[in-house]
């Protein structure tokens, strides 16, 4: 008697637990108030989920961007300084632009981007900042990165490039190792 009341209580515990499991999932399926609209689409396809390095690439109608200039060649800098510069560009596509995510091909690479969508028709900026700390050499350092951007566009990603020459000064660099 006493072995069938605790096989009871184990089985409506179980039975709790599933169906605790099954409409807090049921809810989490439900939830579409943190997917933009846009996002949304009527098929019935399941997105295959973003690897854990790759940025989402935003769903939905893509468009197209024009960038004046994807290349920008800053010329010679000193080790230390840092360079701005800012690429323009215009969604030239019918449906609005969004950039999902702008990196760098480093860490001393860092752009900013819009984080609104932009209307067809309008521009907008990206701003890359690249610190040229520890890249120089006497003579000369050739620099070249790339800022890879994530949108809605065909191919999903746009290439900006910010290149240069980085010098070090000559005494710089005998410097540290006359310090230990």
């Amino acid at each position: 008697m006493k072995n069938l009341k605790l096989l009871t209580v184990f089985a409506l515990f179980a039975m709790v637990a599933m169906i605790a499991c099954n409409s807090d999932s049921a809810a989490k399926a439900d939830d579409t108030s943190a997917v933009p609209a846009a996002a949304t689409t009527s098929n019935t396809t399941t997105p295959t989920p973003a690897k854990a390095n790759e940025p989402e690439v935003p769903a939905g109608p893509t468009t197209t961007v024009t960038f004046p200039e994807t290349e920008f060649d800053f010329g010679e800098v000193m080790e230390g300084e840092k360079v701005t510069h800012v690429y323009k560009f215009t969604n030239t596509g019918n449906e609005p632009l969004i950039i999902s995510n702008a990196k760098g091909s480093c860490g001393c690479t860092v752009p900013q981007w819009p984080k609104e969508p932009i209307a067809p028709g309008a521009e907008g900026e990206i701003k890359v900042q690249f610190d040229s700390k520890g890249k120089g050499k006497v003579g000369g350092n050739a620099q070249s990165k790339r800022v890879t951007i994530t949108a809605n566009t065909d191919p999903v990603n746009t290439y900006l490039t910010i290149k240069g020459t980085v010098n070090k000064e000559e005494g710089a660099e005998a410097a540290p190792a006359a310090a230990q």
